[in-house]
């Protein structure tokens, strides 16, 4: 990978990605991408901040990767989000899903889907400063609730 190139900018590159439109994704296939890409911030930091077995790497992660917290960290976010990402999580939010969390209610699945929406918009558009910006802080405030 080129030095300065985004991931994201190497993988279009690279696989030959063509330029989309982003608002012609659906509200589904942005929380598809947001959740690979929440999940590897979430890995990332659990490995970085202690090298330890997997099983521990994977509780630990686990965490924060569930729809019941990540229903909890965008609650704690919504007055901090700008009009632009309120409306984002929104769409995911009430995007019609026909799969359920099993540890989590509807609402919460539901809230979890808008909160990933928004990470793959932010992902995709190349604000991912601002992505890591939003789980850095919700694990802020989750960690204060603990």
């Amino acid at each position: 990978m080129e030095e300065g190139l985004t991931i994201l900018e190497a993988i279009k590159r690279d696989f030959a990605c063509g330029e989309v439109d982003i608002r012609t994704y659906s509200p589904l296939a942005l929380a598809y991408i947001g959740d690979a890409v929440y999940d590897l911030v979430i890995r990332t930091v659990v490995v970085e901040r202690g090298n330890t077995s997997p099983n521990k790497l994977h509780k630990k992660a686990v965490a924060y990767v569930n729809a019941r917290i990540q229903a909890r960290m965008v609650e704690a976010l919504l007055d901090e989000l700008t009009e632009e990402e309120q409306t984002i999580y929104k769409r995911g939010r009430n995007a019609k899903s026909y799969t359920t969390a099993k540890n989590a209610t509807v609402i919460e699945y539901r809230k979890a889907t808008g909160f990933e929406a928004l990470c793959g918009y932010l992902y995709l558009v190349g604000k991912q400063e601002r992505m890591l910006s939003l789980i850095r802080r919700a694990i802020e405030l989750m960690e204060m609730e603990i």
